[in-house]
């Protein structure tokens, strides 16, 4: 079955400080599976994302299932099931494991506990243990064990793997992987070959301007291309990254 959009940013256009940074900003996110967000730094990726929740002020049209949310505050819009795992991973670093997972229960809903131990077992036997405390590894598990507590309709995630250790970047690609098949996710990542084995769909961003929109095989199967959106000469796996 194709997929379909599950949502459809049309003409994003944010202002900070005096900066145009993104200049109609334009792609889809499949309802199902991986679509990527690609683009060299300070391109936008990030400003982006925060734009499509709410997070900064932004002109154009955002729909989620054909209804416009452009206009939403950002609870509302995470209450219709997005899930956001930030760059900085935005964990409490007072608080234990256990009561970061507890603040992202959604009332009314069954969290999913057993999914998130089963993803990530580090989480369960540090329960008690302060958050600040935890290795950026494990400060990465602990926030998208936040998201994949709830049945969210996207997950969005930006920069999971920067900075993490070759096994735990493994571990969070197989977490990954295993989330979309619950729910689409809208993955921001610098790590290609993590791409090309999540990813099914791809947007490029040059300057806050979408370059490439279409699947992650036509994009990174392109050497010339990739290397004039991206700037990598080739996307073949070497020791280290994600198989």
């Amino acid at each position: 079955m194709t997929a379909r959009p599950l949502v459809t940013v049309d003409d994003l256009h944010v202002r900070i400080g005096g900066s145009h940074i993104l200049q109609g900003v334009s792609f889809t996110v499949a309802d199902r599976g991986v679509t990527a967000l690609l683009g060299r730094n300070g391109v936008g990726k990030t400003t982006t994302v925060r734009a499509l929740l709410g997070l900064v002020p932004r002109t154009g049209r955002v729909t989620m299932d054909g209804r416009d949310i452009s206009g939403e505050a950002t609870h509302v819009i995470t209450r219709r099931g997005i899930g956001y795992v930030p760059e900085d991973r935005g964990v409490f670093s007072a608080l234990t494991v256990a009561e970061n997972l507890r603040l992202a229960e959604r009332p009314g809903a069954e969290p999913r506990y057993g999914l998130v131990h089963e993803l990530f077992p580090e989480l369960a036997g540090r329960a008690s243990q302060p958050a600040g405390t935890l290795s950026g590894g494990q400060q990465q598990m602990l926030a998208i064990g936040r998201v994949l507590l709830n049945d969210n309709r996207l997950i969005v995630v930006d920069e999971p793997t920067k900075g993490l250790a070759p096994r735990v970047v493994g571990e969070v690609a197989a977490a990954l992987e295993r989330a979309a098949r619950t729910a689409p996710i809208l993955l921001v990542e610098q790590n290609l070959p993590l791409v090309r084995r999540l990813a099914h769909d791809a947007a490029v961003l040059d300057a806050g301007r979408v370059v490439f929109t279409g699947t992650t095989a036509d994009l990174l199967g392109d050497a010339r291309r990739t290397r004039e959106f991206l700037g990598v000469a080739k996307t073949t796996t070497t020791p280290g990254q994600v198989p």
